[in-house]
């Protein structure tokens, strides 16, 4: 009850003008200024605006460079194995330049895995993956194959 009639009697008070209402009679004294809200003066708050804008070109111009390295490395890694070529890779590196090249790391990378494969192909890496082989595996892949070509040629030719 006593709640009741204290919002009755302030709502009839703040209509009247007395003062009643002090949380609606303060006012909010923010400034327009972006500077003054800050606590810079209008020349500093510039400045600030500026490094930020610079930084943030400096970021998106690395952030563009390390995109074009890896579309850099996707490219020659579909060149290597024969895969089909990505239209995006090749946008992102033409936005950097052309003058993106693969990472140091990768670049040794890559150089190791052509060693590997230059001596996986040559005669003597052929030689030792014979060693290595299981001849009972081979006996059985060749058997299967052969009786797939004759089921294959006895489907097709009618006299067999």
């Amino acid at each position: 009850m006593a709640f009741l009639m204290k919002s009755m009697l302030s709502n009839q008070v703040k209509n009247l003008g007395l003062g009643g209402g002090g949380e609606e009679s303060k006012e909010e004294s923010t400034p327009s200024d972006p500077a003054a809200a800050a606590g810079m003066t209008r020349e500093e708050y510039e400045e600030y605006q500026k490094q930020m804008v610079e930084e943030k070109m400096e970021r998106d111009a690395a952030f563009a460079q390390k995109k074009a390295e890896r579309a850099c490395l996707r490219v020659h890694l579909r060149e290597k194995y024969r895969l089909p070529k990505s239209e995006l890779d090749e946008n992102q590196i033409q936005m950097a330049g052309d003058d993106v090249d693969l990472p140091e790391d990768l670049q040794k990378m890559v150089a190791e895995d052509q060693v590997e494969e230059e001596d996986k192909d040559s005669i003597l890496g052929q030689l030792q993956n014979i060693q290595n082989m299981d001849m009972d595996t081979i006996k059985e892949k060749a058997q299967a194959t052969f009786t797939e070509m004759k089921q294959a040629a006895e489907q097709k030719c009618s006299v067999m």
